[in-house]
């Protein structure tokens, strides 16, 4: 056993047979989450008539940003109730389970249950997501260059689910009833749970151990208690009808709140976590990756969003006289993630082998400036589609674009959370990490219901915008890699 998790030694690949079981715990789950995501602002915009919820592109943008940011906002107190109270491998457990009803949940033909579906998705994948990717990190204590492969060799795990999701449940929901594609994201996350339950053994007690007292336990408990108390008497009090809600407003205050928490969290940490001055630095380097992580995402999740309205209503879907499923051009980008992770992860490895791995913020930087001439090619699709439908190859080279940006964050993102994290905060910093990503994602939800109407012109602008921006900060990134590293510690 390995004295530093607990879980079985490495197996003749060099990893922990732990990888296996939350690659495909992980694969399930995004098979579930980005199946949903396909047919999700498609449903919600498509006419009450083919069944659909009728809703104009900015109220469904602002929903869909709402639940998106939701989903990782909720990894927050998901960190923290794994931290304090469950352990990593029993928060996966019940997240799970939250998920399957909250699928299950969304077939029902009402609009209120929908809603309320969609709460339970969001609680679930709080639970599950971060402590996922807390365990992975626990299966490497030693850190450096092999954890970078594992967590990318795990990010192929998402992006497997990924692509089968939108095939599933886009045509499902495209083609035959849209409630029949949230039916088989259900289905896919209770495959999860099973499989989860069958390979618990590999993971030893890595994610398994709590530190707390009973006393605290009894505390946190508490306080756990009357959260749930106050988010019950919330839905309660809007499901019946006495307090309206406009999405589009409670979009816009969210986005200044997470801000606000996430400036909160950072500050309360450095002040009063006991940290030594390493520590405070680390916890500095995270927050300034937390900027450029909220702004990769705010561009990247336009795939789910404004892009998937672009495929629907300006991309050419013929083929052989049939009709493809807009959904499915969410499958392009996790296909080309799965054929060059390992790419990446080798490359990764073969240059820390030469002492020529290229910095935690160099790898950031490039990935911004991907993500940056990405948006210059979809920019110009839009133009082009002002004078009819394109050809798909606009959104498949930005989709081949954006991978290759993503492979220089995500992976890296949530590997140098583990590693420039205080080990007693791990699941509550991996929380804050995801916190950039709901950010991200609210703000994508509101760019794309500004631009994906009619209006194609308005659409090459803002994408216009979207590169300069990225780029702008793609280039201040670059020039502060040295100071960056310095603040690092000598963690790599």
């Amino acid at each position: 056993m390995n004295p530093a998790s607990g879980a079985p030694p490495p197996t003749r690949t060099g990893h922990p047979p732990g990888l296996s079981a939350l690659f495909f715990t992980e694969m399930w789950e995004r098979c579930s989450f980005y199946g949903m995501r396909a047919v999700l602002i498609l449903f919600m915009t498509a006419a009450v008539q083919t069944g659909g919820l009728g809703m104009s592109d900015a109220l469904a943008g602002a929903v869909y940003g709402l639940y998106t940011a939701s989903v990782y906002f909720s990894a927050l107190p998901g960190g923290w109730v794994a931290d304090r109270l469950l352990g990593a491998q029993r928060a996966v457990w019940y997240g799970g389970l939250l998920i399957v009803l909250g699928q299950f949940t969304l077939t029902l033909p009402r609009t209120d249950t929908f809603y309320l579906g969609l709460l339970f998705v969001v609680l679930g994948t709080g639970l599950l997501k971060p402590n996922v990717s807390a365990i992975v990190g626990q299966l490497y204590p030693e850190g450096g260059a092999r954890r970078d492969a594992g967590f990318t060799i795990f990010y192929m795990g998402i992006n497997l689910g990924a692509a089968i999701g939108p095939l599933v449940c886009g045509y499902l929901g495209e083609k035959v009833n849209w409630r029949l594609g949230f039916a088989a994201a259900g289905f896919g996350m209770l495959a999860g749970l099973i499989q989860f339950r069958l390979l618990r053994a590999r993971l030893g007690e890595a994610g398994a151990v709590l530190g707390q007292s009973e006393s605290r336990k009894r505390r946190d408990m508490a306080v756990l208690g009357g959260g749930l108390g106050i988010l019950g008497l919330v839905v309660v009090i809007i499901w019946s009808g006495l307090v309206s809600i406009d999405a589009l407003e409670v979009a816009q205050a969210t986005k200044w709140f997470i801000l606000g928490l996430a400036v909160l969290f950072f500050a309360g940490v450095v002040l009063f976590g006991g940290l030594s001055g390493v520590e405070k630095k680390r916890v500095g380097v995270i927050a300034i990756l937390f900027v450029c992580s909220a702004l990769f995402w705010c561009g990247f999740e336009q795939a789910g969003s404004s892009f998937n309205l672009f495929a629907k209503r300006h991309t050419d879907r013929q083929c052989l006289g049939w009709v493809m499923p807009a959904g499915w051009f969410q499958m392009v980008g996790p296909v080309f993630v799965i054929s060059l992770a390992p790419v990446v992860a080798a490359i990764w490895v073969g240059l820390a082998r030469r002492g020529l791995e290229p910095s935690l913020p160099a790898k950031f930087a490039f990935g911004l400036a991907l993500l940056g001439a990405g948006f210059l090619v979809m920019a110009w699709g839009a133009k082009r589609a002002g004078t009819g439908l394109v050809w798909p190859t606009w959104l498949i080279s930005t989709y081949c674009i954006h991978t290759l940006a993503e492979l220089c964050v995500s992976p890296v993102g949530l590997s140098s959370v583990t590693k420039l994290a205080p080990a007693r905060l791990t699941g509550q910093m991996m929380g804050v990490w995801f916190l950039a990503t709901s950010l991200g994602n609210l703000v994508a939800g509101l760019i794309a219901g500004e631009v994906s109407d009619e209006s194609t012109r308005l659409m090459a602008t803002r994408f216009m915008q979207i590169a300069g921006l990225t780029g702008g900060l793609a280039a201040v990134l670059a020039l502060l890699t040295r100071p960056v590293q310095r603040l690092m510690g000598g963690v790599r």
